[in-house]
Protein backbone atom coordinates (compact mmCIF):
# COMPACT_ATOMS: atom_id res chain seq x y z
CA UNK A 1 0.00 0.00 0.00
CA UNK A 2 1.23 3.32 -0.86
CA UNK A 3 1.55 6.08 1.71
CA UNK A 4 -0.79 8.12 3.16
CA UNK A 5 -0.57 11.98 2.66
CA UNK A 6 -3.50 12.93 5.07
CA UNK A 7 -5.61 11.58 7.42
CA UNK A 8 -8.39 10.96 4.97
CA UNK A 9 -5.75 8.48 3.39
CA UNK A 10 -4.63 7.10 6.33
CA UNK A 11 -7.68 5.93 7.95
CA UNK A 12 -8.87 4.59 4.67
CA UNK A 13 -5.79 2.02 5.27
CA UNK A 14 -7.62 -0.05 7.58
CA UNK A 15 -9.85 -2.95 6.78
CA UNK A 16 -13.67 -1.59 7.22
CA UNK A 17 -14.95 -4.04 9.41
CA UNK A 18 -11.49 -4.53 11.42
CA UNK A 19 -11.37 -2.84 15.13
CA UNK A 20 -10.01 0.94 14.96
CA UNK A 21 -11.46 2.58 18.56
CA UNK A 22 -11.91 0.37 21.74
CA UNK A 23 -12.22 1.96 25.42
CA UNK A 24 -12.70 -0.14 28.52
CA UNK A 25 -16.16 -0.77 28.88
CA UNK A 26 -17.61 0.18 25.54
CA UNK A 27 -18.22 -1.65 21.63
CA UNK A 28 -15.44 -1.09 19.32
CA UNK A 29 -15.74 1.16 16.36
CA UNK A 30 -14.63 0.04 12.95
CA UNK A 31 -12.38 1.68 10.58
CA UNK A 32 -15.51 1.94 8.29
CA UNK A 33 -17.47 3.65 11.54
CA UNK A 34 -14.33 6.27 11.63
CA UNK A 35 -14.27 6.74 7.97
CA UNK A 36 -18.21 7.35 8.42
CA UNK A 37 -17.73 9.83 11.94
CA UNK A 38 -15.12 11.78 9.97
CA UNK A 39 -17.09 12.27 6.49
CA UNK A 40 -20.11 13.24 8.97
CA UNK A 41 -18.16 15.36 11.01
CA UNK A 42 -16.18 17.48 8.02
CA UNK A 43 -20.00 17.93 6.44
CA UNK A 44 -20.85 19.18 9.71
CA UNK A 45 -18.63 21.60 10.34
CA UNK A 46 -18.39 22.60 6.20
CA UNK A 47 -22.15 23.63 6.93
CA UNK A 48 -21.32 25.54 9.86
CA UNK A 49 -18.76 27.20 7.81
CA UNK A 50 -15.83 25.56 8.98
CA UNK A 51 -13.41 24.22 6.40
CA UNK A 52 -9.88 23.55 5.75
CA UNK A 53 -7.46 26.01 7.35
CA UNK A 54 -10.13 26.39 9.79
CA UNK A 55 -8.50 25.92 13.53
CA UNK A 56 -10.89 24.87 15.80
CA UNK A 57 -9.79 24.49 19.70
CA UNK A 58 -10.94 21.05 21.10
CA UNK A 59 -10.96 20.80 25.01
CA UNK A 60 -12.38 17.12 26.08
CA UNK A 61 -11.27 14.95 28.66
CA UNK A 62 -9.20 11.89 27.83
CA UNK A 63 -11.54 9.52 26.31
CA UNK A 64 -12.20 7.39 22.85
CA UNK A 65 -14.47 10.61 21.67
CA UNK A 66 -11.04 12.89 22.19
CA UNK A 67 -8.77 10.54 19.27
CA UNK A 68 -12.34 10.38 17.33
CA UNK A 69 -12.54 14.42 17.58
CA UNK A 70 -9.30 14.99 16.63
CA UNK A 71 -9.14 12.47 13.59
CA UNK A 72 -12.37 14.58 12.25
CA UNK A 73 -11.94 17.58 13.00
CA UNK A 74 -8.18 17.62 11.14
CA UNK A 75 -9.19 15.67 8.47
CA UNK A 76 -11.08 18.20 6.92
CA UNK A 77 -10.00 21.56 9.11
CA UNK A 78 -7.04 22.21 11.63
CA UNK A 79 -7.53 20.61 14.87
CA UNK A 80 -6.31 22.56 18.14
CA UNK A 81 -6.71 19.79 21.00
CA UNK A 82 -5.55 21.83 24.98
CA UNK A 83 -5.20 21.16 28.20
CA UNK A 84 -9.16 20.92 29.61
CA UNK A 85 -6.89 21.64 33.17
CA UNK A 86 -6.33 25.12 31.89
CA UNK A 87 -7.78 27.66 33.62
CA UNK A 88 -9.66 30.74 31.83
CA UNK A 89 -6.82 33.25 31.68
CA UNK A 90 -4.90 30.10 29.93
CA UNK A 91 -7.69 29.65 27.78
CA UNK A 92 -8.29 32.95 26.92
CA UNK A 93 -4.46 33.02 25.91
CA UNK A 94 -3.93 30.08 23.65
CA UNK A 95 -7.64 30.72 22.02
CA UNK A 96 -6.29 34.59 21.28
CA UNK A 97 -2.97 33.33 20.30
CA UNK A 98 -4.48 30.47 18.04
CA UNK A 99 -7.02 32.43 16.38
CA UNK A 100 -9.76 29.58 17.10
CA UNK A 101 -12.70 29.80 14.85
CA UNK A 102 -14.59 27.85 17.53
CA UNK A 103 -13.91 25.75 20.41
CA UNK A 104 -15.38 22.01 20.68
CA UNK A 105 -16.67 21.10 24.18
CA UNK A 106 -18.28 18.52 26.05
CA UNK A 107 -22.20 19.14 25.91
CA UNK A 108 -23.16 19.91 29.44
CA UNK A 109 -19.59 20.63 30.87
CA UNK A 110 -18.56 23.56 32.82
CA UNK A 111 -14.68 23.93 31.87
CA UNK A 112 -13.23 27.37 32.01
CA UNK A 113 -12.76 27.20 28.19
CA UNK A 114 -16.46 28.45 28.02
CA UNK A 115 -15.80 31.95 29.76
CA UNK A 116 -12.68 32.54 27.58
CA UNK A 117 -14.24 31.66 24.48
CA UNK A 118 -17.46 33.86 25.50
CA UNK A 119 -14.97 36.81 26.29
CA UNK A 120 -13.58 36.44 22.48
CA UNK A 121 -17.08 36.29 20.54
CA UNK A 122 -15.63 32.08 19.50
CA UNK A 123 -18.45 30.23 19.26
CA UNK A 124 -19.08 27.04 21.19
CA UNK A 125 -19.56 23.35 19.43
CA UNK A 126 -20.94 21.20 21.99
CA UNK A 127 -20.07 18.02 21.29
CA UNK A 128 -22.40 14.51 23.07
CA UNK A 129 -20.90 11.14 22.87
CA UNK A 130 -23.12 8.45 21.91
CA UNK A 131 -22.78 6.50 25.08
CA UNK A 132 -25.15 3.85 23.66
CA UNK A 133 -23.22 3.54 20.01
CA UNK A 134 -19.06 2.39 19.66
CA UNK A 135 -16.27 4.04 21.62
CA UNK A 136 -15.74 7.38 19.98
CA UNK A 137 -19.07 8.12 18.98
CA UNK A 138 -20.68 11.80 19.35
CA UNK A 139 -22.40 14.43 17.74
CA UNK A 140 -21.84 18.04 17.05
CA UNK A 141 -24.65 20.85 17.52
CA UNK A 142 -22.46 23.78 15.83
CA UNK A 143 -24.62 27.03 15.97
CA UNK A 144 -25.85 28.28 12.32
CA UNK A 145 -23.59 29.49 9.64
CA UNK A 146 -23.05 30.10 6.11
CA UNK A 147 -21.64 27.32 4.48
CA UNK A 148 -17.69 27.35 3.63
CA UNK A 149 -16.02 27.66 0.27
CA UNK A 150 -13.00 25.81 1.67
CA UNK A 151 -15.08 22.29 2.05
CA UNK A 152 -13.82 19.05 1.65
CA UNK A 153 -11.20 16.68 3.16
CA UNK A 154 -7.91 18.52 3.67
CA UNK A 155 -4.91 18.09 1.18
CA UNK A 156 -1.47 17.35 2.01
CA UNK A 157 0.20 20.63 2.31
CA UNK A 158 -2.79 21.68 4.71
CA UNK A 159 -2.31 22.19 8.20
CA UNK A 160 -3.75 19.60 10.39
CA UNK A 161 -2.34 20.17 13.48
CA UNK A 162 -1.72 23.19 15.86
CA UNK A 163 0.34 22.93 19.32
CA UNK A 164 2.52 25.23 21.07
CA UNK A 165 5.43 24.27 22.58
CA UNK A 166 5.90 24.16 26.30
CA UNK A 167 7.48 27.39 26.77
CA UNK A 168 8.94 26.79 29.95
CA UNK A 169 11.07 29.23 29.54
CA UNK A 170 9.89 31.99 26.97
CA UNK A 171 6.47 32.83 25.39
CA UNK A 172 5.14 28.86 24.13
CA UNK A 173 5.25 29.40 19.74
CA UNK A 174 2.93 27.77 17.66
CA UNK A 175 4.25 24.64 15.67
CA UNK A 176 2.36 24.42 12.68
CA UNK A 177 2.01 20.72 11.60
CA UNK A 178 1.03 19.67 7.86
CA UNK A 179 -1.06 16.42 6.97
CA UNK A 180 2.05 15.37 5.56
CA UNK A 181 3.93 16.08 8.59
CA UNK A 182 1.70 13.84 10.86
CA UNK A 183 0.94 10.95 8.37
CA UNK A 184 4.99 10.82 7.64
CA UNK A 185 5.75 10.74 11.12
CA UNK A 186 2.44 7.76 11.92
CA UNK A 187 3.96 5.83 9.22
CA UNK A 188 7.98 5.95 10.78
CA UNK A 189 6.51 4.84 14.39
CA UNK A 190 4.08 2.54 12.59
CA UNK A 191 6.86 0.66 10.69
CA UNK A 192 9.44 1.30 13.27
CA UNK A 193 7.09 -1.04 15.76
CA UNK A 194 6.64 -3.56 12.91
CA UNK A 195 2.23 -3.12 14.07
CA UNK A 196 0.23 -5.32 12.34
CA UNK A 197 -3.56 -4.85 11.79
CA UNK A 198 -4.14 -7.58 15.00
CA UNK A 199 -2.00 -5.04 17.23
CA UNK A 200 -3.46 -3.00 19.74
CA UNK A 201 -2.27 -0.43 21.96
CA UNK A 202 -3.72 1.03 25.31
CA UNK A 203 -3.54 4.83 25.16
CA UNK A 204 -2.85 6.62 28.79
CA UNK A 205 -1.26 9.59 26.98
CA UNK A 206 -2.95 13.17 27.24
CA UNK A 207 -4.95 13.44 23.77
CA UNK A 208 -3.49 17.11 23.60
CA UNK A 209 -0.13 15.74 23.40
CA UNK A 210 1.91 14.71 20.30
CA UNK A 211 2.74 11.76 22.35
CA UNK A 212 -0.67 10.27 22.50
CA UNK A 213 -2.15 11.95 19.16
CA UNK A 214 0.35 10.33 17.15
CA UNK A 215 2.38 7.57 18.72
CA UNK A 216 -0.70 6.05 20.21
CA UNK A 217 -3.91 6.87 17.88
CA UNK A 218 -2.20 7.63 14.59
CA UNK A 219 0.32 5.13 14.27
CA UNK A 220 -2.40 2.08 15.27
CA UNK A 221 -4.69 3.61 12.36
CA UNK A 222 -1.98 3.60 10.05
CA UNK A 223 -1.09 -0.15 10.64
CA UNK A 224 -4.57 -0.70 10.24
CA UNK A 225 -4.57 -1.64 14.12
CA UNK A 226 -6.48 -0.68 16.89
CA UNK A 227 -6.15 2.30 19.49
CA UNK A 228 -8.30 1.61 23.06
CA UNK A 229 -8.16 4.89 24.76
CA UNK A 230 -8.56 4.98 28.59
CA UNK A 231 -9.58 7.99 30.51
CA UNK A 232 -6.29 9.45 31.58
CA UNK A 233 -3.47 7.34 33.10
CA UNK A 234 -4.61 6.45 36.41
CA UNK A 235 -1.90 3.61 38.07
CA UNK A 236 -4.90 2.13 39.92
CA UNK A 237 -6.92 1.02 36.93
CA UNK A 238 -3.81 0.17 34.56
CA UNK A 239 -3.99 -3.55 35.30
CA UNK A 240 -7.70 -4.29 35.04
CA UNK A 241 -7.50 -2.17 31.61
CA UNK A 242 -4.88 -4.42 30.62
CA UNK A 243 -7.22 -7.87 31.59
CA UNK A 244 -10.00 -5.92 29.57
CA UNK A 245 -8.21 -4.96 26.72
CA UNK A 246 -5.59 -7.20 26.37
CA UNK A 247 -3.36 -4.83 24.37
CA UNK A 248 -0.29 -6.17 22.73
CA UNK A 249 1.41 -2.81 23.63
CA UNK A 250 1.28 0.41 25.77
CA UNK A 251 3.31 4.21 25.61
CA UNK A 252 3.95 6.20 28.39
CA UNK A 253 6.20 8.70 29.86
CA UNK A 254 8.92 7.57 32.45
CA UNK A 255 7.02 8.74 35.30
CA UNK A 256 3.65 6.69 34.45
CA UNK A 257 5.94 3.48 33.72
CA UNK A 258 7.17 4.22 37.82
CA UNK A 259 3.68 4.37 38.79
CA UNK A 260 2.57 1.44 37.00
CA UNK A 261 6.35 -0.72 38.35
CA UNK A 262 4.94 0.60 41.90
CA UNK A 263 1.64 -1.85 41.76
CA UNK A 264 3.10 -4.51 39.29
CA UNK A 265 3.75 -6.39 42.22
CA UNK A 266 -0.06 -7.20 43.16
CA UNK A 267 -0.47 -7.94 39.98
CA UNK A 268 1.52 -10.51 38.69
CA UNK A 269 -1.58 -12.96 37.71
CA UNK A 270 -2.99 -10.22 34.82
CA UNK A 271 0.83 -9.52 33.69
CA UNK A 272 1.41 -13.17 33.09
CA UNK A 273 -1.87 -14.03 31.28
CA UNK A 274 -1.68 -11.03 29.28
CA UNK A 275 1.62 -10.88 27.85
CA UNK A 276 2.67 -7.85 26.10
CA UNK A 277 4.56 -7.32 22.66
CA UNK A 278 6.24 -4.19 23.54
CA UNK A 279 6.40 -1.05 26.03
CA UNK A 280 7.41 2.32 24.79
CA UNK A 281 8.84 4.93 26.96
CA UNK A 282 9.33 8.36 25.57
CA UNK A 283 8.83 12.28 25.85
CA UNK A 284 11.90 11.81 28.69
CA UNK A 285 14.85 9.99 29.35
CA UNK A 286 14.05 6.65 30.83
CA UNK A 287 16.24 5.68 33.56
CA UNK A 288 17.94 2.64 32.85
CA UNK A 289 16.82 0.86 35.89
CA UNK A 290 13.39 1.24 35.18
CA UNK A 291 13.87 -0.18 31.94
CA UNK A 292 15.41 -3.09 33.40
CA UNK A 293 12.56 -3.44 35.95
CA UNK A 294 10.02 -3.47 32.96
CA UNK A 295 11.24 -5.75 31.07
CA UNK A 296 11.75 -7.92 34.17
CA UNK A 297 8.09 -7.51 35.54
CA UNK A 298 6.60 -8.01 31.96
CA UNK A 299 8.98 -10.17 29.82
CA UNK A 300 8.91 -7.39 27.02
CA UNK A 301 11.18 -5.56 25.36
CA UNK A 302 11.22 -1.56 26.15
CA UNK A 303 11.91 0.21 23.18
CA UNK A 304 13.21 4.08 24.89
CA UNK A 305 12.21 6.77 21.66
CA UNK A 306 12.99 10.17 21.49
CA UNK A 307 10.12 13.09 19.88
CA UNK A 308 9.55 16.13 20.33
CA UNK A 309 6.55 18.51 18.97
CA UNK A 310 7.78 20.14 16.06
CA UNK A 311 8.82 16.54 14.66
CA UNK A 312 5.55 15.75 14.62
CA UNK A 313 6.64 13.40 17.88
CA UNK A 314 9.62 10.27 16.82
CA UNK A 315 12.90 11.42 15.84
CA UNK A 316 14.84 8.57 17.27
CA UNK A 317 14.14 5.09 18.92
CA UNK A 318 15.91 2.06 20.19
CA UNK A 319 14.82 -0.73 17.67
CA UNK A 320 13.04 -4.31 18.21
CA UNK A 321 14.94 -7.13 18.98
CA UNK A 322 17.23 -8.78 18.03
CA UNK A 323 19.02 -5.74 17.19
CA UNK A 324 20.46 -3.69 20.34
CA UNK A 325 18.40 -2.16 22.78
CA UNK A 326 20.59 0.04 24.99
CA UNK A 327 19.48 1.46 28.78
CA UNK A 328 20.19 5.44 28.66
CA UNK A 329 20.16 5.82 25.18
CA UNK A 330 17.63 6.86 22.44
CA UNK A 331 18.49 4.56 19.71
CA UNK A 332 19.27 5.25 16.42
CA UNK A 333 17.52 7.76 13.44
CA UNK A 334 13.78 6.24 13.50
CA UNK A 335 12.17 8.82 10.50
CA UNK A 336 13.84 11.16 9.96
CA UNK A 337 17.87 11.62 9.19
CA UNK A 338 20.07 12.97 12.81
CA UNK A 339 23.08 14.48 13.11
CA UNK A 340 25.21 16.07 15.50
CA UNK A 341 25.59 20.21 14.92
CA UNK A 342 28.51 22.70 15.94
CA UNK A 343 27.70 25.79 17.15
CA UNK A 344 28.59 27.74 14.01
CA UNK A 345 26.62 25.60 11.87
CA UNK A 346 28.98 22.48 11.23
CA UNK A 347 27.94 18.97 11.13
CA UNK A 348 30.35 17.03 13.98
CA UNK A 349 32.07 14.01 13.74
CA UNK A 350 31.34 10.48 14.88
CA UNK A 351 31.54 10.96 18.85
CA UNK A 352 31.88 14.46 19.06
CA UNK A 353 29.42 16.22 21.29
CA UNK A 354 27.03 18.84 20.28
CA UNK A 355 23.62 19.63 19.03
CA UNK A 356 21.54 17.01 18.22
CA UNK A 357 19.45 18.37 14.63
CA UNK A 358 17.04 16.45 12.62
CA UNK A 359 15.22 16.88 9.09
CA UNK A 360 12.56 14.95 7.06
CA UNK A 361 9.05 14.41 6.29
CA UNK A 362 7.75 14.46 9.50
CA UNK A 363 9.71 17.64 10.81
CA UNK A 364 7.50 21.54 10.61
CA UNK A 365 8.31 23.80 7.98
CA UNK A 366 8.86 26.46 10.97
CA UNK A 367 7.15 28.59 14.02
CA UNK A 368 4.09 30.23 13.09
CA UNK A 369 4.76 34.28 13.07
CA UNK A 370 8.26 34.05 14.19
CA UNK A 371 11.00 35.02 12.29
CA UNK A 372 13.49 34.92 15.41
CA UNK A 373 12.80 31.73 16.48
CA UNK A 374 12.76 30.28 12.96
CA UNK A 375 16.01 31.97 12.19
CA UNK A 376 17.77 30.45 15.85
CA UNK A 377 16.36 27.17 15.30
CA UNK A 378 16.70 25.89 11.91
CA UNK A 379 20.33 26.27 10.08
CA UNK A 380 20.87 25.01 6.33
CA UNK A 381 17.51 23.12 6.11
CA UNK A 382 18.26 21.38 9.97
CA UNK A 383 16.03 21.49 12.45
CA UNK A 384 18.30 22.56 16.23
CA UNK A 385 16.20 20.80 18.57
CA UNK A 386 17.98 22.44 21.29
CA UNK A 387 19.00 19.17 22.76
CA UNK A 388 22.86 18.62 23.14
CA UNK A 389 24.31 15.02 22.30
CA UNK A 390 26.52 12.57 20.70
CA UNK A 391 26.65 9.62 18.19
CA UNK A 392 28.77 6.61 18.16
CA UNK A 393 29.82 4.94 15.23
CA UNK A 394 27.04 2.59 14.93
CA UNK A 395 24.72 5.94 14.82
CA UNK A 396 23.32 5.52 18.23
CA UNK A 397 22.13 8.46 20.06
CA UNK A 398 22.92 9.61 23.63
CA UNK A 399 21.43 13.01 25.10
CA UNK A 400 23.52 14.75 27.47
CA UNK A 401 20.98 17.31 27.98
CA UNK A 402 18.89 19.96 27.20
CA UNK A 403 21.12 23.13 26.57
CA UNK A 404 19.04 25.78 28.34
CA UNK A 405 19.17 22.81 31.71
CA UNK A 406 23.13 22.53 31.40
CA UNK A 407 24.13 23.62 34.64
CA UNK A 408 26.98 26.08 34.75
CA UNK A 409 28.36 26.21 38.64
CA UNK A 410 31.28 28.51 37.95
CA UNK A 411 31.76 27.75 34.52
CA UNK A 412 31.98 24.31 35.18
CA UNK A 413 29.15 22.52 33.22
CA UNK A 414 26.90 19.82 34.85
CA UNK A 415 24.87 17.81 32.61
CA UNK A 416 21.62 16.91 34.96
CA UNK A 417 21.01 14.11 32.93
CA UNK A 418 24.30 12.61 34.48
CA UNK A 419 23.75 13.40 38.26
CA UNK A 420 20.26 11.85 37.56
CA UNK A 421 21.48 8.60 36.39
CA UNK A 422 23.86 8.21 39.08
CA UNK A 423 21.41 8.86 41.79
CA UNK A 424 18.98 5.95 40.27
CA UNK A 425 21.26 3.67 41.17
CA UNK A 426 20.86 4.56 44.70
CA UNK A 427 18.34 1.02 46.21
CA UNK A 428 16.24 3.89 48.03
CA UNK A 429 15.84 6.32 45.02
CA UNK A 430 12.32 5.88 43.37
CA UNK A 431 12.82 8.99 41.20
CA UNK A 432 15.46 11.68 40.70
CA UNK A 433 15.68 14.79 39.11
CA UNK A 434 18.72 17.12 38.98
CA UNK A 435 18.48 20.99 38.40
CA UNK A 436 19.89 23.99 38.97
CA UNK A 437 19.49 26.51 41.81
CA UNK A 438 20.63 30.09 42.06
CA UNK A 439 24.25 30.52 43.79
CA UNK A 440 25.31 34.06 44.77
CA UNK A 441 28.82 33.37 43.82
CA UNK A 442 29.05 30.33 41.24
CA UNK A 443 25.74 31.48 39.76
CA UNK A 444 23.82 28.24 40.01
CA UNK A 445 24.85 24.87 41.72
CA UNK A 446 23.74 21.56 41.28
CA UNK A 447 20.06 20.58 43.69
CA UNK A 448 17.96 17.02 43.02
CA UNK A 449 14.07 16.50 44.02
CA UNK A 450 14.37 12.84 44.92
CA UNK A 451 11.67 10.60 45.68
CA UNK A 452 12.15 7.15 47.76
CA UNK A 453 10.90 4.00 47.32
CA UNK A 454 7.97 2.51 49.46
CA UNK A 455 9.27 0.87 52.29
CA UNK A 456 13.03 2.26 51.93
CA UNK A 457 14.77 4.83 53.89
CA UNK A 458 17.87 7.48 53.13
CA UNK A 459 18.29 10.78 54.28
CA UNK A 460 19.66 13.77 52.13
CA UNK A 461 23.69 12.79 53.45
CA UNK A 462 23.18 9.26 52.58
CA UNK A 463 22.85 10.35 48.81
CA UNK A 464 24.59 13.09 48.57
CA UNK A 465 27.92 10.40 50.02
CA UNK A 466 26.50 8.17 47.40
CA UNK A 467 27.09 9.98 44.67
CA UNK A 468 30.46 12.02 46.24
CA UNK A 469 31.63 7.83 45.64
CA UNK A 470 30.80 7.90 41.57
CA UNK A 471 30.42 11.44 40.49
CA UNK A 472 33.39 14.66 40.32
CA UNK A 473 32.76 16.83 43.66
CA UNK A 474 31.66 19.50 41.84
CA UNK A 475 28.64 17.28 39.97
CA UNK A 476 27.43 16.13 43.64
CA UNK A 477 24.13 18.05 44.76
CA UNK A 478 24.79 20.82 47.14
CA UNK A 479 21.34 20.45 48.04
CA UNK A 480 19.27 17.15 47.86
CA UNK A 481 14.77 17.84 48.77
CA UNK A 482 13.08 14.49 49.80
CA UNK A 483 9.58 14.59 48.66
CA UNK A 484 6.67 12.11 48.57
CA UNK A 485 6.05 13.37 44.87
CA UNK A 486 7.86 15.89 42.04
CA UNK A 487 6.00 18.68 40.77
CA UNK A 488 5.27 17.34 36.89
CA UNK A 489 4.32 19.31 33.57
CA UNK A 490 0.50 18.86 32.18
CA UNK A 491 1.61 15.65 29.86
CA UNK A 492 3.60 13.86 33.32
CA UNK A 493 6.75 15.01 32.25
CA UNK A 494 9.25 15.80 34.78
CA UNK A 495 10.24 19.42 34.74
CA UNK A 496 13.74 21.03 35.60
CA UNK A 497 13.40 24.42 34.79
CA UNK A 498 11.34 26.36 37.10
CA UNK A 499 12.05 23.88 39.90
CA UNK A 500 14.19 25.53 42.49
CA UNK A 501 11.16 28.10 42.20
CA UNK A 502 8.41 25.83 42.78
CA UNK A 503 10.56 24.24 45.52
CA UNK A 504 11.19 27.38 47.49
CA UNK A 505 15.32 27.48 46.60
CA UNK A 506 14.96 30.62 45.19
CA UNK A 507 15.74 33.63 47.88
Amino acid sequence: MTDSKTLAELIARGEKDAPAIRAPERETMSFAGLQALCSETVGVLNGAGIGRGDRVAIVLPNSPEMATAFVSIAAGGTAAPLNPAYQAKEFEFYLSDLAAKAVIVLAGGDSPVIEAAGKLNIPLIPLTPDTQGPAGAFTLSPPAGEATSAGGFAGADDIALILHTSGTTSRPKIVPLSHANIAASARNISAWLELKPEDSCLNVMPLFHIHGLIAAVLSSLYAGASVACAPGFNALKFFAWLDEIKPSWYTAVPTMHQAILARAGRNQEIVARNPLRLIRSSSSSLPAPVMTELEEVFSAPVIESYGMTEAAHQMASNPLPPRERRPGCVGIAAGPEVAIMGPAGELLATGATGEIVIRGDNVTAGYENNEKANAENFTNGWFRTGDQGVMDGKGYVTLTGRLKEIINRGGEKISPREVDDVLMTHPAVAQAVVFAMPHNKLGEDVAAAIVLREGKEASDNDIREFAAERLAAFKVPRKIVLLEEIPKGATGKLQRIGLAEKLGLVE
